[in-house]
């Protein structure tokens, strides 16, 4: 794959910022001092930093030229802390405002495919009250019950029957107000990354728990990583043309992952886009880079360049 060349010192002084107060804090720590190592490693002027609510003041304090995003989760997802760079003037990596908060928001993620005719499995928003056995019958046994705005898995269950989603809510509903009750979907779990609308070589995963949990993701060592994934080589196309269009719909833009489900009639059922995926030893977004021949070091450089490419859409200058 030819990508762009550029040299370290077109992007001058970068913050990578990383940690937060997210339930996925301890991933984006390991995301974010991957990501330092190898833009230091590539001769890019880097520093990691932990943020907090003094970090601006310290990008402009410490002159920094830019930022890479290494947040994941609330506030560092979600447009947070896109709107707050755009109010300082910092190019940053990945989407805006608007893919970023659009893309963390699941319920309004699917009504923007279902508006387009893009197929997502059938989803409810629950609450203390919700009436389960309604929910049950609506969405159809079983059912994923999962927060709206977390990643990683976090809080995320599956549910055989009714009876159990009130405990499943209250699970999901310690990491965010807003929990929904999803429609399982059987079949084999993918995921597809994408670079600057380029789409990586798609990735099937296999797990022997019953969906790609927090555990799958970061702990297990017997989690299979299929790359190339199997499928055959015009499906997986139009697959990656699916998940871009499905980026498009949401606005989001730079890099991102997107993670679908293909059930035994082979239909294609869109989950979730992630638009600060991971950078971890464990991450799929450097593994589909690797088997493209794209090293770490140039990855994390390229998705770098991405706060440069689309500055005049963010209102920002360089």
């Amino acid at each position: 794959m030819r990508l762009p060349e550029y040299r370290a010192s077109d992007f001058g002084k970068v913050a990578v910022l990383m940690g937060g107060e997210s339930a996925e804090r301890p991933i984006s720590l390991q995301s974010g001092e991957a990501v330092t190592t190898a833009l230091c490693n590539a001769g890019v002027n880097a520093h990691a930093i932990d943020f907090n609510k003094g970090t601006l003041n310290q990008l402009i304090k410490d002159s920094f030229d830019r930022v890479f995003i290494a947040l994941h989760g609330r506030g560092g997802e979600d447009g947070t802390i896109q709107g707050a760079l755009e109010t300082i003037g910092m190019p940053y990596t990945g989407s805006g405002v608007l893919g970023s908060a659009t893309a963390m928001d699941k319920i309004k993620s699917k009504s923007l495919w279902r508006d387009n005719g893009l197929s997502t499995p059938a989803a409810v928003e629950l609450c203390a009250t919700s009436q389960w056995q309604q929910v049950a019958e609506e969405v159809g046994l079983p059912i994923m019950v999962k927060p709206v705005r977390e990643g990683s898995s976090i809080g995320a269950s599956k549910v055989l029957e009714a009876k159990d989603l009130s405990s499943a809510w209250a699970q999901a509903n310690k990491f965010d107000d807003r929990v929904m009750a999803e429609s399982w979907i059987e079949g084999n779990e993918y995921t597809v990354p994408i670079l600057n609308e380029t789409v990586l070589p798609v990735i099937k995963l296999e797990t022997a728990r019953d969906f790609y949990d927090y555990q799958a993701k970061y702990e297990d060592d017997d989690t299979k990583y299929l790359c190339p994934c199997g499928l055959d080589n015009e499906f997986e196309k139009a697959l990656g043309e699916l998940c871009l269009k499905a980026c498009k719909r949401l606005d989001v833009s730079g890099w991102a992952r997107v993670d679908v489900m293909i059930d035994s009639s082979s239909k294609v059922w869109l989950i979730e886009v992630n638009t600060v995926p991971g950078m971890t030893s464990h991450s799929l977004v450097p593994m589909a880079a690797k088997h493209a021949g794209i090293s770490f070091e140039e990855l994390v450089v390229q998705i770098l360049a991405t706060s440069g490419l689309n500055l005049a859409d963010k209102g920002l200058q360089s």
